[in-house]
């Protein structure tokens, strides 16, 4: 039988919208490519060497995004999880990875995350026998912890799978797939400032009334209602975060006036991405995506603010393998 490990191979994976409102650290959705549009998606290319352990020997990319990347592998959200992974695998070659940023980090975009899930994806490629769903999504969780303090699946999950996902457990792992309306689509909008992770969360009150406990579950469970069922009305109505929007918005400079926007140009519901500043409003065939782009960025210039426009459909793709190679 022919050796079927790779020597190399390269993973590409998607950014992603983490909460979807009514889903503090349990749903999300990635981002991928529509209209011939780029996606914003980090790549990492990994490759077996002789020489024992984890070495990141390039990280590129926009200057912006890259500056500040630290290149030690266990500080870096990228390899963080391969380095504890060839701990315990005892893998006696090493693994070379090169790292190039397209999703912005501190954006509310889930950027720690897809540089996570992409070296895990593209590593458990070349070894002798690959690692398991669950097992990716641990290594891969350990990037996301290493930047936001915690650990929550809600960026991992959908990065590494794709589409709308219920992060119900994290230990033990179990993810849900949330069937999505074919023709939902995501305009995505991103200030050019950004938002530490690890302080938003620490600024979040933790103490939540029962009244909001209980209209909160309610919210997520007529969103993911409305989803199975294609009810957009029921989405509408139910796309509403009483819990950590009311708490993250006032640090985003005219968000009420971009959200109103958006909902006026015909999105069914605007919220905040993560822990910001990135906003994404969702709508249908009913509206149109440049109006709801537009009125976003006028009213995020009206109150002073530079920012950037995206749309993607809500059923993106999840990480995959684009490149291999396979050992001679």
């Amino acid at each position: 039988m022919l050796d079927q490990r790779l020597q190399h191979a390269t993973a590409v994976a998607p950014a992603t919208i983490a909460n979807v409102a009514v889903g503090f650290d349990i749903l999300g959705f990635s981002l991928s490519e529509i209209d011939g549009a780029t996606g914003l998606s980090d790549r990492v290319r990994v490759e077996r060497v002789k020489t024992p352990g984890v070495h990141l020997v390039e990280i590129s990319g926009d200057d912006a995004l890259i500056q500040e990347l630290p290149d030690d592998p266990e500080a870096n959200t990228a390899t963080a999880g391969l380095v504890q992974m060839a701990i315990d695998k005892k893998l006696d070659f090493g693994l070379e990875v090169r790292v190039f940023k397209g999703v912005p980090t501190s954006r509310g975009l889930g950027g720690a995350a897809s540089s996570a899930v992409a070296a895990v994806v593209a590593a458990s490629a070349v070894l002798d026998v690959p690692l398991s769903l669950p097992e990716r999504f641990k290594y891969a969780l350990l990037g996301e912890t290493l930047a936001a303090g915690q650990p929550h699946g809600d960026n991992v999950a959908p990065a590494m799978l794709g589409g709308l996902i219920l992060v119900r457990s994290m230990d033990p792992f179990d993810v849900v797939r949330i069937p999505v309306p074919h023709d939902f689509g995501a305009v995505v909008v991103v200030p050019e400032h950004a938002v530490d992770v690890r302080l938003s969360r620490a600024q979040l009150n933790e103490m939540l009334p029962l009244k909001a406990h209980v209209a909160q579950s309610a919210n997520l469970a007529g969103f993911i209602t409305g989803c199975f069922r294609d009810d957009r009305e029921l989405i509408t109505r139910s796309l509403h975060d009483l819990v950590v929007e009311p708490q993250r918005a006032p640090t985003i400079p005219g968000f009420a006036g971009v959200k109103q926007a958006a909902l006026d140009a015909g999105a069914l519901g605007v919220s905040i991405s993560g822990a910001g500043p990135t906003l994404f409003a969702l709508h249908d065939f009913r509206a149109r995506k440049a109006s709801i782009a537009g009125a976003m960025l006028q009213a995020f210039e009206d109150a002073g603010v530079n920012a950037r426009a995206f749309h993607s459909p809500v059923n993106g793709l999840g990480a995959h393998i684009i490149e291999r190679g396979p050992i001679l």
